[in-house]
């Protein structure tokens, strides 16, 4: 065999198992990855059941019921679309009505969401960007929020 063609063997192969790792590499991240979705979003999505998924939006006010102990179910809204979500767990101390929150769970039924963890707002001015520009297109954005 000459040097030649050994070294074109070499890239051949080198090329292909490059290609292949990139191949996995993309196929498996596309499985782990969680989007973030305001309630209005989800609806117009194709999230099946028992996907995983991530929504933020706001608390809505008399929402939030306490059964047994840790158990929880409230309502989150982008005052367009309503979820509703059940969690057990204990709720971070921002927690409350009225405040942004990102669940992540998973789709039980068609507006239901089991959440396995609960993010509150870390401060009174953050605002994700994604809910903060479906605020400013259905005219509810306040000027005192910035």
């Amino acid at each position: 065999m000459s040097n030649r063609y050994q070294r074109l063997l070499i890239i051949l192969l080198s090329i292909s198992f490059i290609s292949a790792a990139i191949f996995l590499i993309l196929h498996n991240s596309k499985k782990n990855l969680i989007f973030f979705y305001t309630p209005s979003e989800f609806y117009s999505s194709n999230i099946k059941i028992n996907e995983k998924i991530r929504i933020g939006g706001f608390v809505k006010e008399g929402s939030i019921l306490q059964k047994d102990g840790n158990f929880y179910e409230f309502i989150i809204t982008d005052n367009i679309k309503n979820l509703y979500v059940s969690y057990k767990g204990i709720l971070p101390d921002l927690f409350r009505e009225g405040q942004g929150a990102v669940i992540e769970g998973s789709l039980i039924k068609d507006n239901y969401i089991l959440a396995n963890t609960v993010f509150a707002k870390h401060d009174e001015n953050y605002i994700p960007a994604t809910l903060k520009n479906q605020l400013k297109k259905t005219n509810y954005w306040k000027k005192e929020y910035e």
